[in-house]
């Protein structure tokens, strides 16, 4: 059985074609797109703003999504909050933990890394696995960023954006085969 709670008479809207492990949690405003995957363990907590995911995007085993309330002092985040908002064919590695961010189309988020509140990945950025992304830097797009803090560490080759499209439709398809069981 799936946890998915509503939140405030708020249910998550789940694609009927994503995938969504039986140990996953999904509370309240959140919206997944199609054939996007959400992996074991993973907690999905939109109760104090929205999160939003694109199609094809797989978040992996154990990541943690969660935005920041309205009117928050210290990060200033506006009578919105801040929001998460994944794109189209982001592939997020297991265990990170995404807060209060955007995720721009075709970025890849690597295991074990953090971005903090206001953070942006552009898309075709990466933020390399263990990276510490802090409160509103920037990832543009086609850089990779590593470390903690995180900084600019080199340009993307071609073949490593290529590999974002890659890895988003290999989780495409393991899904499947998870939905097929």
């Amino acid at each position: 059985m799936k946890n998915i709670f509503s939140y405030r008479g708020i249910l998550p809207k789940i694609d009927e074609n994503a995938f969504v492990a039986h140990n996953a949690i999904i509370a309240g405003d959140v919206e997944i797109g199609k054939n996007s995957s959400i992996w074991f363990g993973c907690v999905l907590r939109g109760d104090v703003t929205k999160i939003t995911i694109g199609d094809n995007a797989n978040i992996q085993d154990n990541c943690v999504i969660h935005g920041t309330r309205p009117n928050h002092a210290q990060n200033k985040t506006g009578s919105e909050g801040a929001p998460v908002v994944i794109g189209n064919g982001v592939t997020i590695g297991h265990s990170a933990i995404i807060h209060a961010c955007i995720i721009e189309d075709n970025a890849f988020v690597g295991m074990g890394s953090i971005i903090m509140d206001l953070a942006r990945v552009e898309q075709f950025g990466m933020l390399a696995a263990g990276a510490v992304l802090t409160p509103k830097k920037i990832v543009k797009a086609g850089e990779i960023w590593a470390g903690n803090p995180a900084k600019f560490f080199r340009q993307m080759t071609q073949i490593e954006k290529d590999y974002i499209k890659i890895s988003a439709q290999n989780y495409i398809e393991l899904a499947n085969e998870y939905r097929q069981k």
